[in-house]
């Protein structure tokens, strides 16, 4: 008997190892017989890369990724991670969460709160940077441990093709690398930008060097009012320092641009200054290190004025990181038959225009650029090549959270883009003001806590956007994100029953229209 049951026992050792066999050479491509070194090489570290390269090797792919990080004109160098981890969403979030924290020690002492002398309180940059950088340095390692585990190759070289096949990563001592893929996922994301002025590159910043700034930046001047430079203004204001920010021409394009109005107004009451219509014409570098600005207005002031300021910070756009990718070698061809820096692909494959090349995250054309969104896709690219899936990545209702001082959290169409896709007879606008309720003590203005939904008019009055104005914004819009996803009406968000006291629950309690020409201001948080 226990002869039978031993038999029995290596009988299905065997099968087992024959199935793990054969499971290894359907996940690897035949690897031997096509000659490739690996089934898939990731060009960049980022979000998007490293989610795809890790579903790959979970299925069983053979994979390696290479991450080079150029310093910035400063000087700025970081880890393996990519922008979010590095010099964008995380230390963002951090710089602002300090922010945050300077104006709760205000609010604090009509709740009790004592303190010897308020007046005291200061931040100090110092401290604040160097626990940041611990910070992302720990991410840093705790990413290059879990590539390790998880049996993806890292290569800290600077990628560029051969040809479609052929990836050469050139490394740090200047060798160079040759590795034959089957597949090569571009995922290299982008840069700032810097405009065409003296004195731009050789003396200012961007927002790779602000989260490591080695000193305190003083009197700073933002140039761009799109989201990273309004995120920086904010946190900059709140850390206490002088603020200008030079708007071209208007705030948070492509944004809803009622609530990026408001935004900007916000901030205004916040102390940060405005230039609209404006832009800088030259930068110097004064005797004493400080920064003198000639910048020229447009409109009812135009005219050419200067100021001087300690800190200059760009915020005007990114460029793809593609120059350096040779990919006429493999014969990709960028957006816009060639004229732009950015990858046009296939929305079901994300495919280039050759068939082993893929790319995701920020280095697409006219896709999101947020981080969530190159994970997933990353994802399902790998998914789709080594998992037999035939999923797709939904770029529509994409949520996303401007962190200014009063955050702004949005997902699915601004009124305007509602306005051009039904036309403006066929949209139902509802809107609100609101208190929230830890303002009241403390006596903090409420004048721009603001929210609406974008709904059809039509029967039921199918929901096309929602955005949210004031405290813990990405926190509301994230759930309401997932409502929007199934289909949600005002029907039912009116007969939803809302989290008494919260901020999201006023989305539950809409029910003025523009249209009706009535006042939206409540009055009282409870009825």
């Amino acid at each position: 008997m226990a002869a039978i049951v031993l038999t029995r026992a290596r009988s299905l050792a065997h099968l087992a190892y024959g199935l793990r066999y054969i499971r290894t050479q359907v996940a690897s491509p035949l690897l031997s017989k096509e000659n490739y070194d690996y089934d898939l090489v990731v060009i960049g570290g980022g979000s998007g890369g490293l989610a795809c390269a890790k579903q790959a090797v979970q299925l069983g792919a053979k994979v390696a990724v290479l991450d080079f990080v150029k310093p910035s004109p400063q000087g700025t160098r970081w880890g393996l991670g990519g922008t979010c981890v590095n010099v964008g969403c995380i230390p963002k979030k951090l710089m602002h969460q300090a922010s945050l924290l300077g104006e709760a020690i205000h609010d604090s002492q009509p709740y009790g709160w004592q303190f010897a002398d308020p007046a005291s309180v200061r931040h100090d940059w110092a401290t604040l940077t160097e626990s940041v950088q611990n910070h992302i340095k720990s991410v840093n390692w705790v990413t290059r441990v879990d590539l390790r585990d998880q049996k993806v190759e890292y290569i800290n070289g600077l990628g560029y093709f051969r040809d479609a096949h052929t990836v050469v990563a050139r490394m740090k001592n200047d060798t160079e690398r040759e590795l034959r893929t089957k597949h090569v996922v571009i995922a290299v994301g982008g840069r700032p930008r810097y405009p065409d002025i003296p004195g731009a590159v050789e003396h200012c910043i961007t927002s790779d060097d602000i989260f490591s700034l080695p000193r305190a930046p003083g009197k700073t001047l933002l140039v761009g009012a799109g989201y990273i430079g309004l995120e920086c203004a904010g946190f900059l204001k709140g850390l206490g320092y002088d603020v200008t920010v030079m708007v071209r021409s208007i705030l948070l394009r492509g944004f809803d641009q009622q609530m990026a109005t408001m935004i900007g107004d916000s901030m205004v009451e916040k102390g940060i200054r405005f230039h609209h219509k404006t832009r800088p014409l030259a930068v110097e570098k004064q005797p004493d290190g400080r920064l003198l600005v000639r910048y020229e207005t447009e409109g009812a002031e135009s005219g050419t004025a200067e100021d001087t300021f300690d800190t200059v910070l760009f915020a005007i756009g990114r460029q793809a990181e593609t120059g350096s990718l040779q990919l006429d070698k493999a014969g990709v061809v960028t957006a816009d038959g060639g004229k732009s820096d950015k990858l046009d692909v296939d929305d079901e494959s994300h495919r280039t225009n050759v068939e082993n090349v893929y790319a995701v995250g920020d280095v697409l054309y006219r896709k999101p650029e947020l981080t969530p969104v190159a994970i997933h896709a990353g994802r399902i690219i790998a998914r789709r090549l080594f998992g037999g899936s035939s999923e797709t990545m939904d770029y529509r209702d994409v949520a996303t959270t401007v962190f200014t001082p009063l955050e702004y959290g949005c997902v699915g169409l601004s009124e305007e883009a509602a306005e051009a896709a039904h036309g403006k007879d066929n949209i139902e606008v509802y809107h609100a003001y609101y208190k929230p309720t830890e303002f009241f003590v403390p006596q903090r203005s409420v004048r721009y806590c603001y929210l609406k939904t974008v709904a059809l008019r039509e029967g039921d009055q199918r929901v096309l956007g929602l955005h949210f104005l004031g405290p813990a914004a990405g926190e509301v819009i994230q759930g309401f994100a997932a409502a929007l996803k199934c289909g949600l009406t005002m029907k039912v968000l009116r007969n939803t029953v809302g989290i008494h006291p919260t901020v999201a629950e006023e989305f539950t309690r809409l029910a003025i229209t523009k249209s009706s020409g009535l006042d939206p201001t409540p009055a009282t948080c409870c009825s």
